[in-house]
This record gives structure tokens, C-alpha cells and sequence, in this order.
């Protein structure tokens, strides 16, 4: 019986474990690109995660509860609580600045009104038209009940209570997945781990509070000094808080501009001053209180964050954005303290080797 010849690899062990390394990073850039539609998901998810955890270690950890029982809890409560209204409202805001948009008949006469109050003209009725129809197409982008189908919408949502259950559920090896396949230390990955659990705090629970507050403010000034439609413009109001020093004077301003070209100065007045002295200093207030328990933020991180975010994310960016650039600021330090770090080291043996060096001499 003739031997069967000896099978042999053309491979050397080094260019198998780079073949090895370039499969790996194919096969994960053909992952994400599929996954590509569904980011929102899993960032959903992730986001949902971090702010859940406490009252699921709270429940499951220290009180010994079902752990199914309390993730199905809890997804109940992200579907009914957050999920729901958002998507509802987020939907009446779109609708209507549609309707205005496709009926801007009534806008381009206030404008009038406040040109010739001013006694110049700085529009033309074209220019206006078209701001207004640009407007409403490009908040209709980062909205996903409309830049999507409602199947989409669906899948997106699905996908995102599936991803956050598994994280409940299989938690424990989540996190040591995480702790054993990414580059870091175990002191690094505690420093982003506190960055992310401050930026979602802040970002999420502190940002969605000042801006529940401050669209509160405005809707009830508004309401008080008779502008029309005052429930809608709290809608409004609610989504402009999370942009920065220039959130609600976008809508209390206008709406007393509205008010002096209809003829009405006193209200006009009321809505400003009620806005300079109320809204906008309840905002500074509720920002320094909630940045000693919830992560310091500087604005400029929050604003530069919110038109990186919403422009790659769409509306899940006016959280992710924040989160990334902070997560750059953080990874920056890391990497700053690491060269110092290993420079000293370096330098450390560098004097040892030369002391070593001087003592064989002698």
C-alpha cells in the first residue's frame, strides 16, 4: 500500500496570523456595513443599558429578583415610557412643521408685518418659501418615523429591545467579553466606563429633564400671553432645549416678534422678559445642579457633540455625539498619560543600563 504523500502549508506561522488578522477585519467591515441601517439599534440599546443597570443590579443582584422577570419589566417600561411618546411626538412635531411648511401663507404675512414695523425689508417671499420647505426636509432626516418605513421602524425598535434583553440577560459575559477583547487596561477601562456612565447621565436623564423643563416654561408663557397654538410650540420647544444657549430663544423669541407684528407690545414684552429672566436662567440653574451629580459636560463638548451626532445618527445623535466626542477627549488622556508613562519607564532604564555601564568601567 503506497504512503500517502505528506500534506504540507505553503504558509509560514507569521503570514498565517496575519491572513488570520486580515479575514478578521474583512469579515467584521462586511459586519458592520450589513449592520450598517441597524447602528441605531444597538446604540439604542446600549444607551438603554447603561441607564437601566442601576435598578437592574438594584433588583437582580442586591434584592435576589427574577432575572427575566425584571428585563421583561423593564422593556415593558422603555416601550410604554420612552418608545411610544417619543415616536408619537416626534411625529406630531413633523407633521406640523410639514403643515406650516406647505402653508406659509400665514408666516410670510407676520414676516411683512415685522418688515414694516422695522421699516425694512430683509426677505423676499421666495427666499422665505424655500427656507421653510428646506427646513422641514431636513428635520424630516433626522427623524426616523420619516426617513424610514414604518417596517423599518419597526425592525429598528425590535432589534433594539432584542439587543437589550441579551445584555440583561447575558450580562456577566458581556462584560467580560468587553474586559477581555478590547486594547485596554483595567484602570483605562474604568475611566471610560465612568465617562460613559456620565455622559448618558448627563445627556440622556439631565439634558431630557432641563429640556422637559424648559419647553414647560415656554409652552406656559406662550399660553399666557395668548400666542396661538401653544401646545405645539412646547413640543417644539422640548427638542430645541437640547441645543445649547440657542435652544428655546428659537421659539420664545419668534413668538414675541409674532406678537409685537400683531400689534400686541405688552405680551411681547412679557414673553421676553419672562424668557431672559425665567427660561433661560432656569436652564443655567438645572445645568449647574445636574453636573454635580450626573457629569460635569462642558457645553462646548454638548454642542460640537450635537452637530456631529444628529448629522451621523440622526435624533439618537443628540446623545451619541456628546458620547463620542467625550470618548475622544478621553481616549486623548489616556494616550497622553500612557507615553508619559512608558517615556519614563524608558528613560527609568535608560539610567539603570547606564549606571550599570559605569560600575563595569570602574
Amino acid at each position: 500500500m503506497a504512503a500517502s504523500p505528506t500534506e504540507t502549508n505553503i504558509y509560514t506561522p507569521h503570514q498565517r496570523f496575519l491572513l488570520l488578522i486580515v479575514a478578521l477585519v474583512l469579515l467584521g467591515v462586511l459586519a458592520l456595513f450589513g449592520l450598517l441601517s441597524y447602528l441605531t439599534a444597538f446604540l439604542g440599546a446600549g444607551i438603554l443599558y447603561v441607564v437601566f443597570r442601576p435598578w437592574f443590579t438594584a433588583l437582580v443582584h442586591k434584592r435576589g429578583w427574577n432575572r427575566t422577570l425584571v428585563t421583561v419589566l423593564l422593556l415593558v417600561f422603555a416601550v410604554v415610557v420612552l418608545v411610544i411618546p417619543f415616536f408619537a411626538l416626534t411625529s406630531l412635531l413633523i407633521d406640523r412643521i410639514q403643515t406650516l411648511a406647505k402653508n406659509t401663507d400665514q408666516i410670510l404675512l407676520v414676516v411683512q408685518r415685522i418688515e414694516r414695523k422695522v421699516g425694512m425689508q430683509v426677505t423676499e417671499e421666495a427666499n422665505v418659501r424655500q427656507l421653510l420647505q428646506q427646513g422641514a426636509a431636513r428635520v424630516s432626516q433626522w427623524i426616523p418615523t420619516l426617513a424610514s418605513s414604518v417596517l423599518n421602524v419597526i425592525v429598528v425598535v425590535g432589534l433594539m429591545l432584542f439587543t437589550l434583553y441579551y445584555l440583561f440577560m447575558q450580562e456577566e459575559a458581556f462584560l467580560a467579553g468587553l474586559h477581555r477583547y478590547l486594547p485596554f487596561r483595567e484602570k483605562t477601562l474604568n475611566e471610560l466606563s465612568d465617562s460613559l456612565r456620565n455622559n448618558v447621565n448627563a445627556n440622556v436623564l439631565g439634558q431630557a429633564l432641563v429640556a422637559l423643563v424648559q419647553g414647560l416654561l415656554t409652552g406656559l408663557t406662550l399660553w399666557i400671553f395668548k400666542v396661538p397654538d401653544p401646545l405645539f410650540w412646547t413640543l417644539v420647544a422640548f427638542f430645541m432645549a437640547f441645543i445649547p444657549v440657542l435652544g428655546t430663544p428659537l421659539v420664545w423669541g419668534p413668538a414675541a416678534l409674532y406678537q409685537f407684528a400683531q400689534g400686541q407690545t405688552t405680551q411681547g414684552i412679557g414673553i421676553l422678559v419672562v424668557g431672559l429672566v425665567v427660561i433661560i436662567n432656569a436652564d443655567n440653574v438645572l445645568r449647574i445642579w445636574l453636573a454635580k451629580g450626573m457629569g460635569n459636560i462642558h457645553p462646548w463638548i454638548t454642542l460640537v457633540g450635537l452637530t456631529l451626532g444628529v448629522e451621523i445618527f440622526g435624533i439618537v445623535g443628540l446623545v451619541m455625539g456628546p458620547l463620542l466626542l467625550s470618548y475622544f477627549i478621553v481616549l486623548m488622556q489616556v494616550f497622553a498619560r500612557e507615553n508619559r508613562a512608558r517615556s519614563h519607564v524608558s528613560n527609568a532604564a535608560a539610567d539603570t543600563l547606564k549606571r550599570l555601564a559605569a560600575t563595569e568601567e570602574q
